[in-house]
C-alpha cells in the first residue's frame, strides 16, 4: 500500500478495501488530528470525534478526490474543516452564528513559525473570505483589504479615504454584518441582523 498514490488509495477505499484506509489514516492522522485540535482550541475530546468522523466519511462517502482539483492534503483538511464546523455550530447556543471578531482576522497574518495546519487552516479561511468578499461593494472591499490586510487603522483609512471616521465605522459595520450573513448562509445557519 505504501507505494500507492493517495489517488489511488481513495479509489481503492470507494471499494471497501480496508488495508487502504488504514494506510492513507497512517499518512494523515498527524494533520488531521492537529488541524482538528486548533479548530475545537485544544478539546481532545471533540478532536478526537472529528478525525474519527474524516476518517469515517472517507469510508463511506462514493465522493473521490481529483487531483486537479488541488493537493490531497487540502481536500482532506477541507473535509476535517467542514465536519468541524458541523460538530461546532450543534453545540453552539445560537445555531448558525458565526464570529468574525477582530483578533481573527489580525491572527490570519502570515507568519513564518506557523506550521503546515495553520498555513492550511489560514489559506482555507482567506479563500473563503475572498469568496465573500465578492458579495461587498467596492468600497467595502477596499475597506477590508486596507483594515485587515494592509494594517490601516480605522483612523488613517478615514484619513487615506477622506471620510469621517464615524463614515468609516459605519462601513465597517455594514461589510461585517454581510460577511456574517454570507459565512452564515455557507454553513447553514440563519442569518441574523434581520
Amino acid at each position: 500500500m505504501k507505494s500507492k498514490t493517495d489517488e489511488e488509495l481513495i479509489a481503492l477505499i470507494n471499494q471497501k478495501h480496508r488495508p487502504a484506509l488504514e494506510e492513507l489514516y497512517d499518512r494523515y492522522v498527524k494533520l488531521v488530528y492537529s488541524f482538528s485540535f486548533k479548530l475545537t482550541k485544544g478539546d481532545r475530546e471533540k478532536t478526537k470525534e472529528i478525525v474519527q468522523q474524516v476518517f469515517l466519511r472517507l469510508w463511506t462517502t462514493k465522493r473521490t478526490y481529483n487531483p486537479l482539483q488541488g493537493k490531497f492534503a487540502n481536500w482532506i483538511l477541507t473535509i476535517t474543516r467542514n465536519i468541524a464546523i458541523d460538530i461546532i455550530r450543534k453545540e453552539q447556543k445560537q445555531p448558525g452564528m458565526v464570529q468574525l471578531e477582530l483578533n481573527e482576522w489580525w491572527q490570519m497574518e502570515d507568519r513564518e513559525t506557523e506550521d503546515v495546519p495553520q498555513q492550511v487552516s489560514r489559506n482555507l479561511l482567506k479563500q473563503q473570505i475572498q469568496e465573500a468578499k465578492q458579495h461587498l461593494s467596492e468600497p467595502q472591499q477596499r475597506l477590508i483589504n486596507l483594515l485587515y490586510w494592509e494594517g490601516y487603522s480605522l483612523s488613517e483609512i478615514a484619513k487615506l479615504e477622506q471620510k469621517p471616521l464615524g463614515t468609516i465605522k459605519s462601513r465597517l459595520h455594514q461589510t461585517l454584518k454581510i460577511l456574517r450573513n454570507y459565512f452564515s448562509k455557507e454553513t447553514g445557519g440563519v442569518p441574523h441582523g434581520k
